[in-house]
Order: structure tokens, then sequence, then C-alpha cells
């Protein structure tokens, strides 16, 4: 090796120990000013509730604002893709869930970004079931009496949605296909939006999310026939499952978690997830996630990963079997 290709490699050598000596310093010092959190939904639904109560505390456990930046549309690709966009510093982070992380790749063809590999998992925040929720006006009070309902009157009674291709839309198109019926699709443009129709009797029936209809069934604004998962919810027990409603092996949950544009230093990464996991476990925010029917997860990086593979996995299968497109 000639005295150039020395000075060249001792060169880089040196480059790249100021660069990792750089990124941890940083690292280190993480945060120095206030973090952006993208919630690619609009205000009032259940994703930017969740939100909100994670930013709140998570501004305790790191010492600067996190900042709720809603971003809808699209179903959640526009501001994933202003997430995946973003600087790799730490200082974007994407709110998502499953009816936008788990199903855009196979609802979309073209996605600007890559579900995969622009992106590392942080954690896993939540697991949570829907609700079906009727409007008080429509006269069924359990999954049974809204299935006969819709038999004899076909393709006339509505179902809102928080958007095409979301999870209320495709959790309904499972539950039409295995119940046999036959319901109009109304998609919004994020859940406030349906939830506010819904509540006005324009719209009679929603697979509501837990978090944002819990208040409207408790005040009687809102029936609750039963709820989405394999089991009752201890925040409900009273309601029963779908699945022991009249629709065996009906199952549809959603999740949401926390992810940070693909190329972030791992130790940035380890320090959001430590904090958020702080947040999780801490007594009034864990009890009042509980006490609306989430299941705390607070997942390492590599689980979350496992999981949003096994996830996607599962809704491409329901998505083809439906034979849902946008």
């Amino acid at each position: 090796m000639n005295i150039f290709a020395i000075m060249k490699r001792t060169a880089l050598i040196i480059a790249c120990a100021a660069c990792g000596a750089a990124g941890t310093a940083g690292a280190q010092n993480y945060p120095l000013r206030p973090i952006r959190l993208i919630v690619p939904a609009a205000p009032g639904g259940g994703t930017d509730i969740v939100a909100r109560m994670v930013a709140q505390k998570l501004n305790e456990i790191l010492g600067q604002p996190v900042i709720v930046d809603n971003r809808p549309g699209a179903n959640g690709v526009i501001g994933t893709d202003a997430a995946a966009k973003a600087a790799p510093d730490g200082y974007t982070v994407l709110m998502t869930l499953a009816s936008y992380h788990s199903t855009n790749p196979t609802l979309y063809s073209n996605l600007p970004y890559d579900s995969v590999g622009d992106f590392a998992p942080v954690t896993q925040l939540t697991e949570n079931p829907y609700v079906f929720t009727v409007h008080p006006s429509l006269p069924v009070k359990s999954i049974r009496e809204l299935i006969a309902f819709v038999k004899a009157r076909p393709g006339v009674l509505s179902y809102a949605s928080s958007g095409n291709g979301s999870a209320p839309h495709l959790g309904m198109e499972l539950f039409k296909t295995m119940a046999g019926i036959d319901m109009v699709h109304v998609p919004y443009k994020g859940a406030g939006q349906a939830m506010t129709d819904h509540v006005s009797g324009q719209i009679p029936v929603f697979l509501n999310n837990f978090l944002a209809g819990m208040s409207m069934i408790k005040t009687g604004r809102l029936r609750a026939l039963a709820v989405t998962s394999s089991k009752r919810s201890v925040a409900m027990p009273e309601l029963p499952t779908v699945a022991e409603s009249g629709v065996p092996g009906y199952v549809v949950t959603g999740w949401y978690g926390m992810l940070v544009p693909g190329k972030t230093p791992r130790a940035i990464v380890d320090a959001l997830h430590d904090g958020t996991v702080k947040v999780l476990k801490s007594k009034d925010l864990g009890d009042r996630l509980a006490a609306e029917g989430a299941e705390i997860i607070a997942s390492t990086p590599q689980e979350f990963a496992a999981f949003l593979k096994a996830d996607t996995g599962k809704w491409a299968a329901v998505i083809r079997k439906a034979n849902v497109k946008l």
C-alpha cells in the first residue's frame, strides 16, 4: 500500500470515529429542543386522544415540549410520508396505528415511502378493541338484532368509517362478509368527523374506537352492542364480544405505536423508547388507558418490528379476501 492510500485510509478512519463520537454526544444530550409528534389523523379521534395523552407525559419525562402535529389525509399516507422524509435526528416522531401502517402496503401499490425501510420502530403503545355502536334511534340492541335488521333491508343501512382502508372500514367489511349482510359504506376524512355525524344520527352504525366512543356510550348518546376483541373488555365487561353474539371467529383489534425515520441513531431510539415506556407505566396514564379499554404493551423496538411484520401479513390476507380496493 503506497503512502497516499495509507493517508486516505487513515483520514477515513478518523472521519468515521469523529462521526461516531458526534452521534454519541448528540444522543447523550438528547433532546435539546422540542419534539414534533406527527399524528396522521384528524383531531378528535382515538389516535389523536392517545397521542396527546402520551405527549403531555413525555414532555415531563424528557424535559422538552412534545408538540402534536396533525397531518390527516389519504388514509394516513400524508402524515406518514412527512415523517419518513424528516431528518433522522429524533426530533420527528410518528404516532401510527394498524389501519395506516399495517394495511397501506397492501391497499396502495405506489406508496411514496417504504413502510419498513424508511422507519425505525420505537415501541407498540397499546392494543385496543373496537366497539360496535349504533345511534339510539336505531331499534336494535344486539349484534343479532342488527344482522336481522340489515338482512330485512339489504343495501339500505349505512355505516361510517374514518376513511377508505381504515380499520373501521376493513373491520366492517369483514363483518359484512362473515355475517352475510349488505350495508353502505360512508367514508370520512377522520374519526372525529365520522363520530360527529354518528352521534347526530346521520350515520346509524360505526365500528368505533373504544377510547373515542366511551364517553358517548356512558352518557347514552350512543348504544354499544359488542366489542371486537377475542374476550370481553375489563372496561365494559357487560358487553359481549361479536364472536359470542352470532359471528363466531370475528376478532378485530387495533394498536398504536411510535416510529422514527429509519436512520435515526440507535441511542436516540433507545432514549425515546425508555421515555415512552415510563409514560405508559405511569399509574395515572396506565389507569386511564385501561379504563377506556386499551391494553398497555410497551414492547421493545425489536418486538415491535416483529409485530409489524406479522400484523401487515394478517391484514394483507383480510384485504385480499374481502377484495377491498381504493
